[in-house]
């Protein structure tokens, strides 16, 4: 798929993810201003995250590695067009998740001790179990939503699931909103919450991934395909999605593994700031940080990679490993074109952004910089994390997840090894940020390992134009962060001034160093000659102009 194809493809998914991580970071301003930084909202934060967690470990990876592909390969192969298939996965997967949803609710008190400290007293684990267990069903719904997003991918209906999440973070918006009219923004830093209060967040978060599955139903139909429950699964053609299931399910068990150390040590952290007096700084800090980390891959790099990967799957099972190479060095030149700059102005403004995002109600200025600093650190494995991401969709085309799980361990081994001494030999919020440095170790060598996997398979990777190309985006991100580094040191010296407090000057900061960084990288683009960039513009102008024309047009028209 040529890159301007790739372009266009990619823009409806872009801005539907675009509009659905305004409305989630939207959705996390209203959580930190009504639960702040503290434990209680680490509580809240561990409870929450694990019908994800167990998701993703029990089916999430292996529906997004495993069905596309399988299910392009029906669609092609069947008379039906791989309805019957579809019936029969949808089946097997629902069953399978909401059994898991009933057993993981039941076990709830034995999740909280896997995931949460053994520092947490009484109190503090009674409050984590009872979000638990009111968050847990949701991991039925999420199956609901991957599986009808993956059935309009591969008939090509891109945009509805980037969307539903909208939905979503209306009703948790809401929910929060609601819960701080009603308790305010004192109950987080006093540490209790009652029932009701408990009940009304826990309800309205499951409720909001309930509406994000179901609201796409009506799409799926109109597209033709009407799911019915099919029990008939033996030789039915599942056999072959199982086992490569079994290789992505073992990835996400080694990445949930080192995750599971890392919800351990941040929760542990904000309880020995809250002993020692120090700026709650924990498993939420460590969330919203990562947060904004992936907030531009999730916009730029997932919409690409899912526009190119129902067609990488084609070239794939067609034999043309050459053309699969090419559309993956493609993808990750275009990829890297975005995000570079993108980057080195994160690395700079990032405690500015936290606060601005953040530094609101029960949560204070300073724990919204700390989180900031830690976005900082967190943004130095942005360019690898997302190279590595599109590497992989490489792999699952040639329906190859056997080396992806053996490369996360290879991430999980470095960055658990680089974070946990790292973690003990600080204190305070700065042990949140050697998490973090740990995993941006991780990503370095994930990258450099998958590429020369995937290259060695596909006979290359048009490596040598490939490097060069990255050479020359690095370069022109160093020089972003130089001017973004002098930027920020001219207005706070000068201008502006370094509190957090006052959010006008910070927001000041905020959109010069911006305007200045973008200016820089596409003056920069043009001098390097950074195709990918250009390519980007030209597209961009081809919408705008057919617009211009037509106004032009409709006035001499008029006249």
């Amino acid at each position: 798929m040529s890159a301007p194809n790739l372009i266009r493809s990619s823009a409806v998914m872009a801005s539907g993810t675009v509009l659905s991580r305004i409305t989630g970071v939207a959705r996390d301003v209203a959580m930190t201003a009504a639960l702040g930084f503290y434990i209680v909202s680490d509580a809240y934060s561990l409870g929450n995250t694990m019908p994800n967690v167990l998701y993703i470990l029990i089916a999430g990876g292996a529906l997004n590695a495993v069905f596309i592909p399988q299910l392009v390969r029906k669609m092609k192969e069947d008379a039906d067009g791989g309805a019957a298939y579809a019936d029969r996965l949808l089946t097997i997967t629902g069953v399978t998740l909401l059994v898991f949803s009933i057993a993981a609710v039941l076990a709830a008190p034995l999740l909280v001790d896997l995931y949460a400290t053994a520092s947490y007293n009484d109190e503090q684990r009674e409050l984590a179990t009872a979000f638990a267990r009111l968050c847990l069903p949701q991991i039925f719904f999420y199956g609901v939503y991957t599986l009808i997003a993956q059935v309009l991918n591969s008939r090509g209906r891109f945009g509805p699931p980037m969307f539903a999440p909208i939905a979503n973070n209306i009703v948790a918006i809401a929910t929060f909103v609601l819960f701080l009219v009603i308790a305010g923004t004192s109950a987080a830093a006093d540490g209790k919450l009652s029932t009701d209060q408990i009940l009304l967040l826990g309800i309205g978060t499951t409720l909001g991934v309930v509406v994000q599955a179901l609201i796409l139903l009506p799409t799926m139909w109109r597209t033709g395909y009407h799911w019915r429950p099919r029990f008939d699964w033996r030789n039915a053609g599942l056999g072959k999605a199982g086992k490569l299931a079994v290789w992505t399910i073992g990835l996400v068990v080694v990445n949930q593994a080192g995750y599971v150390v890392i919800t351990r040590l941040a929760t542990l952290a904000n309880v020995t700031a809250a002993d020692e007096g120090l700026v709650a700084a924990g498993l939420t800090t460590y969330q919203k940080a990562n947060l904004v980390f992936m907030l531009p891959h999730s916009v730029i790099t997932v919409s690409i990679v899912t526009a190119l990967l129902p067609a990488l799957s084609r070239v794939a099972h067609a034999g043309r490993l050459q053309q699969v190479g090419s559309d993956v060095a493609g993808a990750m030149r275009l990829v890297a074109s975005l995000i570079v700059p993108v980057t080195a102005l994160l690395i700079v403004v990032s405690p500015g952004l936290s606060v601005l995002l953040f530094g609101y109600g029960a949560a204070t200025p300073a724990q919204a910089n700390l989180a900031g600093l830690i976005m900082s650190v967190f943004m130095l494995g942005l360019l690898p994390f997302t190279l590595f991401y599109v590497l992989f969709r490489g792999f699952y085309a040639m329906e190859d997840t056997r080396t992806p799980f053996l490369v996360s361990i290879l991430m999980n081994v470095v960055a658990i090894g680089v974070a946990v001494p790292a973690f003990y030999a600080v204190s305070g919020g700065t042990q949140i940020a050697a998490l973090a440095f740990g995993y941006v170790c991780g990503f370095w060598a994930t990258f450099v390992a998958s590429w020369i996997i995937l290259a060695h398979r596909l006979g290359g990777l048009e490596s040598a134009a490939t490097l060069r190309a990255l050479g020359r985006m690095l370069f022109a991100g160093l020089v972003v962060l130089g001017v973004a580094f002098a930027v920020r040191y001219a207005m706070v010296t000068y201008i502006t001034g370094s509190g957090p407090d006052n959010r006008l000057y910070v927001l000041a900061n905020l959109i010069t160093i911006s305007l200045a960084c973008g200016l820089t990288y596409l003056g920069a683009a043009r001098l390097l000659r950074i195709n990918e960039v250009n390519e980007v513009i030209g597209v961009i102008r081809a919408k705008i102009r057919p617009r211009t024309t037509n106004s032009s047009v409709q006035r001499d028209s008029t006249e």
